[in-house]
């Protein structure tokens, strides 16, 4: 390993190179999506460098203090096989402490993961392509407002830990993002974002209560899309969320593993028809 290499924390500007970099690994992530990771932990993205050149990455998002998320962990196609991932990797990991902490794990990479003390909880299915259709629900989705507490309050029941600066950020209307909420009686029993990616939409979380709020804030969202393709990242153990994103015409594109360190936190996975994505869970 180059003695010019070092790993600290990104700047300004890097982690728009580091999502063209998962862009490029065929990721996919949203067009404005820094603008919401870097709220939900400014301290949780590192660079790897070769003097000022950024050659990796990797992010470990703090949310509290037992709770932890993996991702973004790349390293150059042409830096490979230097040791400079594993550098990065001790870092990245270290600087969560003793939280658990979680990842989704592509096939590829999951021993390497065991081998670092991850365990499997389940599987993660993308679900993609054209919506032929619009579920049919009893309720209809709305606009959030600006006033969030009680989705902040939502949100924290079904995530690990409360994560309200990132939700805020993420729910911020925008151009090409759009964020819905169910309710039943005054009283939130779902909420979805969609948002433009580099290729078609991608949609999460998904957080609801049923079957039948998640189908009423994919009738609201799909429109959005238009003719683009639409991704849902679909834990499998939620029968329904599956059955739903195949009643509309998705299917599955690859699959992930999400994985713990440190024991698997207790999430009502009932209500997650799909993760807010694969690289801050």
């Amino acid at each position: 390993m180059s003695s010019e290499f070092a790993v600290r924390a990104i700047r300004p500007g890097e982690l728009e190179l580091v999502l063209e970099w998962a862009r490029q690994e065929g990721w996919n992530p949203g067009l404005d999506d820094s603008l919401a990771f870097q709220e939900a932990d400014p301290s949780g993205f590192f660079v790897g460098a070769l003097g000022e050149v950024p050659v990796g990455s990797i992010s470990v998002v703090k949310y509290g203090e037992r709770f932890a998320f993996l991702g973004l962990f790349i390293v150059h196609p042409d830096f490979r096989g230097r040791g400079y991932g594993r550098a990065l990797w001790n870092v990245g990991i270290e600087s969560a402490a003793d939280r658990t902490v979680g990842l989704d794990g592509v096939a590829a990479q999951q021993a390497n993961y065991r081998r670092a003390g991850f365990e499997t909880a389940h599987m993660t299915v993308r679900y993609g392509g054209v919506a032929t259709s619009l579920p049919r629900s009893s309720l209809a989705a709305h606009p959030v407002s600006d006033k969030l507490d009680g989705l902040f309050r939502y949100d924290a029941s079904i995530f690990p830990e409360p994560r309200n600066e990132f939700v805020a950020a993420w729910c911020r209307r925008r151009r090409g993002r759009m964020t819905l909420v169910v309710r039943k009686s005054g009283k939130i029993r779902g909420y979805a974002t969609i948002r433009r990616c580099y290729e078609g939409y991608k949609i999460g979380p998904l957080f609801a209560a049923d079957a039948d709020s998640a189908a009423a804030l994919l009738a609201g969202l799909l429109p959005e899309a238009g003719d683009a393709p639409v991704f849902i990242d679909v834990p499998v153990p939620n029968r329904e969320a599956v059955a739903l994103a195949e009643s509309i015409g998705l299917e599955p594109v690859f699959e992930t593993a999400r994985m713990y360190r440190g024991g698997a936190p207790a999430i009502p996975l009932k209500n997650i028809f799909g993760v807010t994505t694969l690289e801050l869970g």
